[in-house]
């Protein structure tokens, strides 16, 4: 019950003004097993949130910008579908060493949030799915 009320709240405020650098602090703080949680621009830097203090980068930054670039580019190639399907929420894929979600935001902006392998990911995508407007 309290932490329905909890995230109600917390939606209220994104819905109102979205602040990108308490986001990603909320979404870390859902799970210890999310590695990373960041907003990228259109130009693929992230610009709010990084990486959970003790966990080792897997990507350089130019690698991260490049990842990050290629996940726009998918969204932007799903975006064009939208018409017949509807707009997408978030992807998620799985790789040997992380899983990775992203969500798009507004004004071009993407989220993108690393999980361990081990992780729940259908839970993790639930809640930050509660922390985002619709």
């Amino acid at each position: 019950m309290y932490r329905n009320k909890f995230i109600t709240i917390m939606f209220s405020y994104y819905v109102t003004a979205m602040d990108y650098e308490r986001l990603c602090k909320d979404i870390l703080n859902l799970d210890p097993k999310i590695r990373f949680a960041g907003i990228c621009d259109e130009t693929g830097e992230t610009k709010y949130g990084g990486q959970r203090e003790g966990v080792r980068n897997l990507l350089s930054p130019e690698e991260t910008k490049k990842s990050n670039l290629q996940a726009l580019a998918r969204w932007g190639l799903r975006n064009t579908l939208a018409p017949k399907i509807g707009k997408g929420r978030y992807s998620m894929a799985e790789y040997e060493k992380i899983k990775r979600i992203t969500a798009p935001l507004e004004n071009y902006n993407l989220l993108l949030v690393t999980t361990e392998i081990e992780a729940d990911h259908g839970r993790i995508i639930d809640n930050i799915l509660q922390l985002l407007p619709s």
